[in-house]
């Protein structure tokens, strides 16, 4: 498909740089035969007893620095890790954080192979290779709970570029971008449909008889790269290490076989759950890479409804919502959601989606 499709164009007073306060009191709008604006403390009215949340349990790394090679200022920013099997026992990152990973550069282009960048007088990385569009590989000097230590030391939190902040970002960020599920490290993006979530919300989804379970897909900073190609089927989509343990596949299994349906809390989990389910929608259980490019005319497997944040023009993200939805629909309501004004993006309001029958 043509990226243009989906394109849209948003007015920069509707990116929101910060949560709702509490978080709960975010907006959602339902998007289904119609249009129905709501709070996010109407969700559990809006499902039904049996229904199962799927959120995902990854926390957010402090993955931005700043170094120097020699008195050139590098800044980098983590999206993934570069070594270590990915197993059932690997989910946290502190259990395995390889000292090689690949980053994004600015700028790229003074990097080259065997040189240093020095973070901190402990902290330094060696320059293994570079690829494309700012990626570099880099091989930190320390690694496992080390490597950690000297991120929440030396690093601050990677925010995406639409949220603007000072070179040493916002001390409230450290508690505003982590969602309360936040457990296994090894995120460098927030999986920013949970941030949504308070402990009142969680009350009131259990008084309902709603079910729910985590797994972990740690969210790469390659999510918000733009699709600069024509068509949708010349896009390279960055992969992300995933984990669906078997306890959670059998609670999953068991909610859809009692007439349940899989609400998945945000696109992750969306791609994961996607990733790992066979075609008759058994899901099993998952430890590995997932690359998975939803666009429209795929079909969905597992997934019934879908909650997530309003998404960037031209973007992946947009892309999967509007295969799960359908382009006309979410065209319509994010043109509602415009009008309405609705807050957008990381910090922004969340929407319910309805799966479109093809």
């Amino acid at each position: 498909m043509k990226t243009d499709l989906f394109d849209f164009e948003l007015p920069r007073a509707l990116i929101a740089q910060h949560p709702a306060n509490p978080r709960h009191a975010a907006r959602l709008l339902a998007v289904g035969e119609g249009l129905r604006d709501h709070v996010m403390m109407d969700l559990p009215g809006l499902l039904e007893p049996g229904d199962i949340l799927v959120f995902n349990d990854t926390r957010v790394i402090p993955a931005r620095l700043t170094g120097r090679r020699g008195m050139a200022k590098i800044e980098v920013t983590l999206h993934k890790s570069d070594g270590g099997e990915v197993t059932q026992d690997s989910a946290n990152l502190d259990a395995r954080a390889p000292a090689q990973w690949k980053v994004f550069a600015r700028p790229a282009r003074k990097l080259r192979p065997g040189e240093r960048v020095d973070f901190a007088e402990d902290f330094s990385a060696e320059v293994m290779a570079k690829g494309e569009a700012g990626e570099v590989t880099l091989k930190f000097n320390v690694e496992g709970p080390e490597l950690l230590e000297r991120l929440n030391r030396h690093g601050i939190m990677p925010l995406p570029p639409y949220i603007q902040r000072g070179a040493a970002g916002d001390a409230h960020d450290k508690s505003d971008y982590q969602t309360i599920f936040a457990a296994r490290d090894g995120a460098v993006a927030a999986p920013t449909a949970s941030l949504h979530y308070t402990p009142e919300l969680l009350a009131a989804i259990d008084a309902r008889g709603l079910k729910r379970t985590t797994l972990t897909l740690h969210v790469g900073a390659g999510t918000f790269l733009p699709v600069k190609v024509e068509d949708t089927r010349d896009h390279k989509m960055h992969s992300e290490t995933g984990i669906i343990s078997p306890e959670t596949a059998e609670i999953i299994n068991a909610a859809k076989a009692a007439g349940g349906r899989v609400v998945a809390v945000g696109t992750t989990p969306l791609r994961l759950l996607e990733s790992a389910a066979s075609e008759d929608g058994t899901l099993k259980p998952y430890a590995g890479d997932t690359d998975i490019f939803i666009t429209p005319g795929y079909r969905f497997k597992i997934v019934d409804l879908l909650l997530t944040n309003f998404h960037l023009p031209r973007s992946t993200l947009f892309m999967l919502v509007s295969a799960f939805a359908g382009l006309d629909r979410m065209q319509a309501a994010y043109e509602h959601a415009k009008a309405e004004r609705y807050r957008f993006y990381s910090y922004g309001d969340c929407s319910l989606l309805q799966r479109a029958e093809h």
